[in-house]
C-alpha cells in the first residue's frame, strides 16, 4: 500500500509548499471529496476509478485529499485515553517561539516563610537565586508516499492507513523524546535529573535509590520525596502524584495501589507480634501510568526502576517538553510533481506521482525539545 521513508527533514526539498492545514478549502467539497474517496454512492470498480482519474486531474483535488490527510492524522494524533500520550500528565508542556535555544527561570532559595517586620520596620525583599535550565525545539519528520497504483485501485486502503501511521509515527517520536529526559541507558536515570546525590540551584539532592517496588517501599520512597528541602533548608512539602513503571511492573503497580489489606509473613517462633494490616498506600492519591519506552531505553534496569513525579500542574515540573508556537501538532505537506506533460500545460498535478517513480508523497514533521528540569520533584528507584 504505502512505503514509510524516515529522513532528515530538509525544508529546501519541500520549497514553494504550504501546509495542507492552511489551505481555504471549501467545506463542501472536503465532504464531497471525502464520499469520493470512500465511495459512498457504491459506484462500480471501474466507475470509480472513472471518477477518481476525473478528480485527479483538477488543481484542487491534491490539496482537498491532503486536507482529508491532515484532518484524519489530527483526529487519530488527538485519540482520548491513549497510552502513549500518559507521560503528558507529569511532564511540563511548554511553547517556545522560535528555534534559538530558550531559557527556564526559577527563582530558589528564598525562604517559604514571610518574615517578621518589626514596628515601623523596613520590609525587606526576597534574595533568591536565579536557576537556568535551558533547550531548543528541533524537527523531526518522514516521507510517505503513495505509488499512484494505490490511489486507483485501493483508495479506501491509502486514506485509512497513510493517516494512522503518521500520527503513530509521530506521538512515538514525541513519547520517545520525553522518556529519553527521564531514562538512561545505564539504569541510574537521565544524569541530568538523577542522582545520589545531584547538584541543583548550588544545593546537593538525592533522588535515586535501588529499592524494588513494594508497599514497604514505596511508603519509604514517597517520605523521602516528602522530605525534600529548598536550598534554605525549608521542607517543600512535596506530593508525588503519579507512579511511572515500566510494562513488566504494571500489574505489581496496580496490586500496591488497589489493595485493601497487606499479607504479613510470621518469621520465627513464637506468638507473633501484632501489626496493622491495612494498605494505606491508595490514600495517598497517585496514579499509574505505564512508560512503554523505559525497557527500551534503559538497558540495564528498564523492566525493574520505577518512578515518582509531582503534579507539574502545580509548580512541580521535573520535565518540560516544548512545541514550536503555532505549531503544536504535526503537518503535513505535499510534494509537486516534477513531471510535464510532452503535449505541454506545465508541471502535472501532484496526484500523477513524480517523474522518476510515480510515487505521490506527503510529508508529516513535528517540531518538539525539552530539558530535565527540578530534581526535587521526582524519584527514582532502580530496583536493583
Amino acid at each position: 500500500m504505502s512505503e514509510t521513508k524516515f529522513m532528515e527533514v530538509d525544508d529546501g526539498y519541500w520549497n514553494g509548499l504550504v501546509s495542507a492545514r492552511k489551505q481555504r478549502i471549501d467545506e463542501a467539497a472536503l465532504a464531497r471529496t471525502v464520499d469520493l474517496i470512500v465511495n459512498k454512492d457504491r459506484l462500480s470498480k471501474r466507475q470509480h476509478e472513472v471518477r477518481l482519474e476525473e478528480a485527479i486531474t483538477t488543481s484542487d483535488f491534491p490539496y482537498l485529499f491532503g486536507q482529508v490527510i491532515d484532518r484524519q492524522l489530527l483526529a487519530n494524533y488527538r485519540e482520548p485515553e491513549d497510552p502513549l500520550y500518559d507521560w503528558k500528565d507529569y511532564v511540563k508542556i511548554g511553547s517556545v517561539p522560535d528555534f534559538n535555544t530558550v531559557r527556564r527561570e526559577k527563582l530558589s532559595g528564598k525562604d517559604p516563610l514571610l518574615p517578621l517586620v518589626p514596628e515601623k520596620g523596613e520590609y525587606l525583599p526576597y534574595k533568591p537565586t536565579n536557576c537556568r535550565y535551558t533547550y531548543a525545539v528541533k524537527k523531526y519528520g518522514a516521507q510517505f508516499d503513495i505509488s499512484w497504483e494505490a490511489i486507483m485501485n485501493d483508495s479506501l486502503g491509502a486514506f485509512n492507513d497513510i493517516p494512522q501511521e503518521m500520527a503513530n509515527a509521530a506521538k512515538d517520536t514525541e513519547s520517545f523524546r520525553a522518556a529519553n529526559l527521564i531514562a538512561a541507558s545505564t539504569g541510574d536515570g537521565n544524569a541530568a535529573l538523577y542522582g545520589a546525590t545531584i547538584t541543583d540551584c548550588g544545593q546537593a539532592i538525592t533522588n535515586l535509590g535501588a529499592l524494588p517496588l513494594t508497599i514497604a517501599n514505596l511508603e519509604t520512597t514517597i517520605q523521602l520525596m516528602k522530605s525534600q528541602t529548598s536550598p534554605t533548608g525549608k521542607r517543600l512539602k512535596i506530593r508525588p502524584k503519579y507512579l511511572v513503571v515500566p510494562p513488566a511492573l504494571e500489574f505489581t503497580a496496580r496490586a500496591i495501589l488497589t489493595s485493601a489489606l497487606k499479607q504479613w509473613t510470621e518469621v520465627g517462633a513464637g506468638a507473633g507480634v501484632p501489626v496493622p494490616t491495612t494498605n494505606v498506600v491508595p490514600q495517598a492519591g497517585l496514579q499509574l501510568k505505564i512508560n512503554d519506552w523505559f525497557p527500551t531505553i534503559d538497558t540495564t534496569h528498564g523492566n525493574t526502576a520505577w518512578y515518582l513525579f509531582a503534579d507539574p500542574a502545580r509548580g512541580g515540573a521535573a520535565v518540560e517538553v516544548g512545541y514550536l508556537r503555532g505549531h503544536e501538532t504535526p503537518e503535513v505537506v505535499m510534494k509537486a510533481s516534477n513531471k510535464v506533460a510532452v503535449g505541454g500545460g506545465g508541471l502535472s498535478s501532484p496526484f500523477t506521482g513524480d517523474f522518476e517513480t510515480d510515487n505521490i508523497m506527503y510529508r508529516v514533521r513535528d517540531v518538539i525539545g525539552g530539558t530535565a528540569m527540578d530534581p526535587r520533584f521526582t524519584y527514582l528507584q532502580s530496583g536493583a
